[in-house]
């Protein structure tokens, strides 16, 4: 019986060789063709990989498919980012993106993410349509498919995605500012597919893991600060690094650091972004965050007088309302923002380039930029810590949040409960906790925030001997 292929938050992913076959793309882009020939006439697709093992293999796969059903095809040679295939989809005027990429999964994983004609992630209905009608084998022979027939009569294009996404970043930001400021950056690619811009935008910079390594060195490509130990110390060490940025596999998600090697999360990145868009910027429009983010940035928002709205977990949300409203920044705890003037996508490397822009600018270093968002929200501190326990302690765990029987958690007793995605806990002072199932794996995530780290770290300790986890 053939596997079933499901595609989740972002995108389908699987092991390479084991899932992840050759057959089983084949199988995925026939569903994608036949999705396009009905939604479109004289549809194409922008095709792109990252640096994952046998990413070229993959790509040549799914556009042999879209080119045996009539689909024309714009391909890039090597490897890219996904926001380069999502910038390329829209400057290009394609119908669909699709890119061969597993994000920040490990390096034994690869995955097939769809992105619509706008340069954002293709919405849950339509990505369902394009699952529902994946048929259990291929009937496609890709070995007899000849790429250069195609590439003569034209249907099939190889084209620079990397020079366009570079070119967008020489027209959007103020490099010349960022090369006068006399600070020093740094840039951990983590060997994903972000590794060649900063080469080519700011020469200068620190470079870290901006080489082809298809095993990551043997890492998930996710810029946490566990995953990021060697860059902390590398900024630590030299001293004269104004600020760190660090990308995933596939270049959406950013990581920071300050010049003293702290890593800065994805709640701090979207205030400082939201304070530099809107207070010196000018720029207004709508603050849109998944429900594990902070809620200061509705305090800030609120502040700034712009409408905040909280969505459920997943980029894609969070792109739909980009589409219909007029939206200043979109982001979410894992590290996937976009802001207003871009593509509906996430971009780590944009998203680092308008910090350190904002730093030149400013003339204030990113210590000083965080302190003058503390005086509007307050100081703060977030952790987050994964669960892993078995799947009938988790359950039990997800009936009782459901039943509410969790009122208090130690000392902290709860004032308000939200349920947009998950559960998540109010108490006094704004801290918070919350409780989230993994739709996949046997894992609760549970998340906190306090006015410090050690108070971020009982609330989660308070959690676990409430949830006996």
């Amino acid at each position: 019986m053939a596997h079933k292929i499901k595609f989740g938050t972002d995108g389908w992913r699987a092991i390479i060789a084991k899932e992840f076959t050759v057959e089983n793309v084949a199988r995925v882009s026939v569903a994608t063709a036949k999705w396009l020939k009905d939604n479109f006439d004289n549809p194409s697709v922008a095709l792109g990989h990252d640096c994952r093992f046998a990413g070229e293999l993959f790509a040549e796969t799914a556009a042999k498919v879209f080119l045996n059903e009539g689909i024309s095809v714009i391909m890039a040679r090597g490897f890219v980012s996904t926001p380069m295939v999502s910038y390329t989809t829209v400057k290009k005027n394609c119908s669909l993106g699709v890119v061969l990429t597993a994000s920040h999964n490990p390096p034994s994983y690869n995955g097939y993410k769809l992105k619509g004609h706008f340069g954002g992630p293709l919405s849950p209905e339509q990505v369902q349509e394009i699952e529902d009608i994946i048929p259990d084998v291929s009937n496609i022979n890709v070995d007899t498919i000849d790429l250069s027939s195609f590439e003569k009569n034209g249907q099939l294009t190889y084209f620079d995605m990397e020079t366009l996404y570079v070119d967008a970043i020489k027209e959007n930001f103020d490099l010349e500012a960022i090369k006068n400021s006399g600070l020093t950056f740094a840039y951990d690619a983590m060997y994903g597919a972000g590794q060649n811009v900063l080469k080519r935008v700011l020469p200068d910079t620190v470079l870290l893991h901006c080489e082809y390594n298809p095993s990551f060195h043997g890492q998930a490509p996710e810029p946490l600060h566990k995953n990021l130990l060697e860059f902390s110390k590398l900024i630590k060490e030299r001293g004269d690094i104004a600020s760190g940025l660090a990308t995933d596999g596939d270049a959406d998600r950013i990581g920071l650091y300050d010049s003293k090697g702290n890593f800065i999360d994805s709640h701090h990145i979207m205030l400082l972004l939201l304070n530099y868009l809107h207070s010196y910027k000018g720029l207004t429009g709508k603050v849109v965050t998944a429900a594990s983010s902070t809620p200061r940035l509705g305090k800030l928002a609120e502040k700034f007088g712009l409408d905040f709205e909280v969505v459920k977990i997943g980029f894609k949300y969070i792109a739909g309302i980009i589409l219909e409203e007029d939206v200043l920044i979109g982001g979410e705890e894992s590290g996937g923002i976009a802001i207003k003037g871009h593509i509906p996508e996430r971009d780590g490397i944009w998203m680092g380039l308008v910090i350190w822009e904002y730093m030149a600018k400013s003339g204030k270093s990113i210590e000083e930029l965080i302190a003058e968002v503390y005086e509007l929200v307050g100081s703060f501190k977030y952790q987050r810590d994964d669960l892993h326990i078995n799947e009938n302690l988790k359950q039990e765990i997800v009936a009782k949040c459901n039943a509410g029987e969790y009122d208090a958690f130690g000392d902290y007793k709860v004032t308000k409960v939200d349920t947009t995605d998950g559960y998540k806990y109010f108490f006094d002072n704004g801290e918070w906790l919350m409780i989230r199932p993994s739709g996949t794996e046997p894992v609760l995530r549970t998340y906190a925030e306090s006015s410090d780290l050690e108070g971020a770290q009982r609330i989660l300790k308070a959690c676990k001997d409430t949830i006996g986890a």
